[in-house]
Order: C-alpha cells, then sequence, then structure tokens
C-alpha cells in the first residue's frame, strides 16, 4: 500500500509539474540575471552573453509531506483524496501471467502479457515484479497508456545472453515506447548480461566489424516520466537511454559496469528537452553521462561519477552533420579517476551549436583532462583530415571547480580556427597536478575571460 500511496504523489507531480514549472522558471530567470549582471562588465568584449546562460523548471520533491497529506488510505486497494476526488488502482503482478522469476526460465511473454493489461487499464496502474530474477528477452513496452502507470521492480531482470535473441532489434533490451505519466521505481536491479557482447566489440576485438549493441534500458517519446530508486548493471552498451523525452526526472540510480566495458555510457539524452538528472551513482566504461544533439533544458545536481570518461555534450557533428544542444547545467558534481572531467567534444565538418552550458561547484580527483574542449574529436581508425565547417561552442561557464589533474594540462580548450569559442568565462577554478606540482592550461583559438582566481589559465589564447 505505501507504494501505491508513493504512485499517487508522483501522479500529484506529474499534474502540477507544468504550472510550477513556468512560475519558476521566471523566478530563476531573475535571479540568475542578478547573479551573473556583475560578470557583464568584466566579461564586456569577449562575446560572453549573460542574457544566454540557461535558467530551469524547478522539479517537486515527490516525497513532499505537503503532497502526502492529500491522500488518505481506503480498503481494497483504494486511496481517496481529501478532496472527495476517488482514485482506484488496478495492481498487475508479473507471476500473475505465469512468470516464473527462477533465473533460468524465459519469462519474456509473462511481462509482455502483463504490460498489455496494465497499459490497458482505465485506472492508474501499478505492474509489480517481484523479489526474483526474471530471465527476459527483448521486450518493446509500447503505449500510450490508458491512464498513469508504475512500474515497481522489486527484483532483478536479467538479460538474455544469447545475441541471437536480439536479432529483430539489436539496439535495445528493454524499451518504452510513447509512454505518458510513467513511474519506473522500486529499489530492483536491470541487468544487462553485457559480457558477451563487450568481448565481441570492435575496440576489444580489432578483428570484429563495429556494431550497435543494445541499451539496457531506453525510453523514447516519453513525457511526464520518473525513474528513480534502480540499479541498472552491465548494459550490453549504453545503461539508460532518454530519446525525444520531455519532462524527465532521473533520481537516485546506481549504474555500473566494469571500467573496460567498451561504449557503456551510463546516462544518454538525446533530442530531449526538460530533464532533470539528480543524486546517481555512476561507474562505467565510458561517459558517465553523455549529452547529444536535440537536447536542451538539461540539468545535472549531485552525481558522482568514476571510473568512466566524464560529463561529455557530444560528440557533436559527426558525419557533417547539424548538432544542436542548448541550456545545461551541471551543478554538483564529484568526478573520481576519470579520463575527462567536464568535456565538451565535437567532429570537424559539423555545424550547429552547443551554447549557454554551465559546469560549477565540482570536484575532480584523480581525473585526466579535468575541462576539455575539444572540436578536433576523432573516435575513427583512419586519421580526420581538417575541415572548414564546426560545431559553434559558445556561452560556457566554469565556476568553482577544484581538485587535481592526473595529467600536466588540467585545462585544454582545442577550438577550431574557423569558428572559434566564444563567450567562455573561467570564475574560481584550482586544479592542480597530482603531488601538488603546478599544472598547466592550453588555449587555442578561444575568446574567453577569467574572473577571481583561475588557475591554471593560458597567460595568451593562440588564434
Amino acid at each position: 500500500m505505501m507504494s501505491l500511496k508513493k504512485f499517487l504523489i508522483s501522479v500529484f507531480f506529474f499534474i502540477i509539474i507544468n504550472i510550477i514549472s513556468s512560475i519558476s522558471c521566471d523566478r530563476s530567470t531573475t535571479l540568475q540575471e542578478n547573479t551573473l549582471e556583475n560578470l557583464v562588465d568584466e566579461a564586456s568584449g569577449t562575446g560572453y552573453d549573460s542574457q544566454a546562460y540557461p535558467s530551469y523548471w524547478s522539479m517537486i520533491d515527490d516525497s513532499n509531506d505537503n503532497l502526502e497529506d492529500l491522500i488518505e488510505q481506503s480498503t481494497d486497494d483504494v486511496l481517496t483524496l481529501k478532496s472527495s476526488d476517488q482514485v482506484a488502482v488496478t495492481t498487475v503482478s508479473v507471476n500473475d501471467f505465469g512468470a516464473k522469476g527462477d533465473g533460468e526460465t524465459d519469462d519474456t511473454e509473462a511481462f509482455v502479457k502483463a504490460w498489455k493489461v496494465a497499459c490497458s487499464s482505465k485506472n492508474a496502474a501499478v505492474l509489480v515484479v517481484p523479489q526474483k530474477i526474471y530471465w527476459l528477452k527483448p521486450i518493446r513496452f509500447s503505449g500510450p497508456c490508458l491512464s498513469e502507470l508504475m512500474v515497481q521492480i522489486v527484483g532483478t531482470l536479467e538479460a538474455s545472453d544469447d545475441r541471437s535473441d536480439f536479432r529483430q532489434d539489436g539496439k535495445h533490451w528493454l524499451i518504452f515506447d510513447s509512454v505518458r505519466k510513467l513511474l519506473l521505481d522500486g529499489g530492483g536491479t536491470i541487468n544487462g548480461n553485457g559480457k558477451q557482447w563487450w568481448q565481441n566489440s570492435c575496440k576489444i576485438n580489432k578483428s570484429k566489424p563495429c556494431k550497435d549493441a543494445p541499451t539496457a534500458l531506453a525510453f523514447y517519446k516519453c513525457k511526464d516520466l520518473i525513474v528513480k530508486n534502480l540499479k541498472i548493471q552491465d548494459a550490453q552498451q549504453i545503461h539508460v537511454s532518454f530519446q525525444k523525452c520531455m519532462n524527465v526526472l532521473a533520481s537516485n540510480l546506481s549504474i555500473t559496469a566494469p571500467e573496460k566495458s567498451p561504449n557503456t555510457d551510463g546516462i544518454h539524452v538525446t533530442d530531449t528537452q526538460d530533464i532533470l538528472i539528480t543524486t546517481s551513482i555512476i561507474a562505467t566504461g565510458d561517459d558517465c553521462i553523455s549529452i547529444v544533439s536535440g537536447s536542451e533544458k538539461v540539468q545535472i545536481m549531485n552525481v558522482t561519477c568514476g571510473p568512466g570518461h566524464g560529463i561529455s555534450i557530444g560528440s557533436l557533428g559527426s558525419g557533417k552533420s547539424e548538432a544542436y544542444v542548448s541550456e545545461v547545467a551541471v551543478d554538483g558534481a564529484k568526478l573520481i579517476g576519470t579520463t575527462n572531467g567536464v568535456r565538451i567534444k565535437t567532429w570537424q565538418g559539423g555545424s550547429g551549436s552547443a551554447t549557454n552550458i554551465t559546469f560549477e561547484n565540482i570536484e575532480m580527483l584523480d581525473v585526466t583532462n579535468p575541462i576539455i574542449i575539444d572540436q578536433y574529436y576523432c573516435d575513427s581508425k583512419k586519421r580526420c583530415k581538417e575541415q572548414k565547417s564546426a560545431v559553434q561552442v559558445k556561452n560556457v561557464l566554469y565556476k568553482n571547480i577544484k581538485g587535481t589533474s592526473a595529467s600536466d594540462i588540467a585545462i585544454k580548450f582545442d577550438c577550431s580556427k574557423n569558428f572559434p569559442c566564444q563567450g567562455i568565462v573561467l570564475q574560481d577554478i584550482k586544479l592542480e597536478h597530482e603531488g601538488g606540482k603546478t599544472a598547466k592550461a592550453l588555449c587555442n583559438n578561444i575568446n574567453f575571460t577569467s574572473i577571481e582566481v583561475v588557475s591554471p589559465i593560458c597567460s595568451q589564447a593562440k588564434r
């Protein structure tokens, strides 16, 4: 019953978030303008634009006591709203449809049947995955559903390790497609069982062709989505992906894979708007969080990363493509032993822009490239030739970033000759080489300003 109560609290969250967002956006814009107003004079002439820095809609804590006060328990799994409206909840268990949960039997069909019943319920529905181990082939959980839906994962979902099971869809294992007002919760585990896929990756076995591997948990065209209190581990490739989604909260996630597992990004955000990623621990073999084209209003708070490749915007512009990312804020992060800290990476020959980005309140411990903009990114077997066009990087603020670099170069801005980085601001930066040695900064083709103490800093930007 407590889980159902929490679910209905989350339903309220969905209903009022759009109202609150418009109010909080106006308020946060005003506060941010005041905070950055003093920087404008110091940054004048550098291309810095304070009005372009992002403001964000506020997320509501779904455990808010005020919301709990709106709900009281009745009988027979019906929760009664104190406003006299009644909300009936339909509970569906995968075990009711034949799932064994013994870790050996194929439970795929039981999950498919349970989903169809839950998704077609006219009442708010809870799909329960009890505390057992369920062996699953690829599943597409398709919407739209008739009402709000919670998937309560208490047990463990384990992917088939037979690669032939993925012939129909080699890019996804579990995917939620076009579902609105969806909550995934429960404290359970999603295990991608990725070892077979890693061994057949071209990055591990150079004789193998480079092919996509499945994303363990994907959300496609979902709106008003909460994913929280879950463990996602050993994905075949990407662990969690949000594509073409809107209004997303990802919270209290534990995402892990071996350091050498290839392309196992923790959270991948693509073509998604209004997303908050918070209070999560991510330790994988690739990017902790990657944000690519079409994404805007992305907020990351209180995450811990490492090992892995750090927090990345990009790559952008591969294959001469047009790419746009804007209004990204990372506020509160700890990176431990990662190959990169906060990175923007773009391919030569692309077009578009990465703009209005903030990295602040970040701690680096033994990070190889703590701060980096790489407009010559080239993840290819062949050497990438220099191109005339590039994705424009503009209006990026680095503030209160401190810690240690595992390499001599703690700050590296390698920007395009034809499209120099513009409006780059560094404020209150202190990065040292391990052992207290002096670190260095390299800056090419960049228009920047520094405020307060910044160390290391380029004495002169090369252009």
